[in-house]
């Protein structure tokens, strides 16, 4: 079964990390910085810190899990984690050096309702967890705020 690791990474300013995706032909959505889960990554834990340096040459601090997505042939975990340091233009995962893959662009989303509905987030269930945990408190419990 394929398995994949996606993170809600929570700034210090209680903003969202998203990747903006522009593609030919295809309207623009944003994802969660993640990937898929290699056969040498060590647990789920370390396959998301790889996803996240290749990504936007971060460190996250994990804090827990929010969500699993299931299908017949695929596995995909939401992590919770807050992230105080990113550099995307020292990003080097694969699918940048390929041309064909349209553009991903990193934005800070707001995280609260209206920020979430001011953007196409995928897959839609990862969006709709988001929002229950907004509004019933377990993303500020999961990740407190900075002393």
């Amino acid at each position: 079964m394929n398995q994949r690791v996606r993170a809600v990474l929570i700034t210090p300013k209680n903003t969202m990390l998203a990747i903006k995706r522009i593609r030919p032909s295809i309207p623009e959505y944003w994802v969660l910085p993640g990937g898929g889960v290699e056969a040498d990554d060590e647990s789920l834990e370390s396959a998301l810190h790889r996803e996240v340096w290749e990504e936007i040459a971060g460190r996250a601090e994990i804090t827990g899990l929010l969500h699993t997505l299931e299908s017949d042939d695929a596995q995909q975990f939401v992590y919770l984690a807050r992230i105080t340091e990113w550099n995307f233009d020292e990003r080097s995962g694969p699918e940048f050096s390929r041309n064909d893959r349209g553009a991903y662009l990193l934005e800070e989303v707001p995280l609260t309702t209206d920020g979430l509905d001011a953007i196409d987030l995928k897959p839609e269930e990862i969006a709709g967890e988001i929002r229950k945990a907004l509004e019933d408190g377990r993303l500020t419990a999961a990740v407190p705020a900075q002393s």
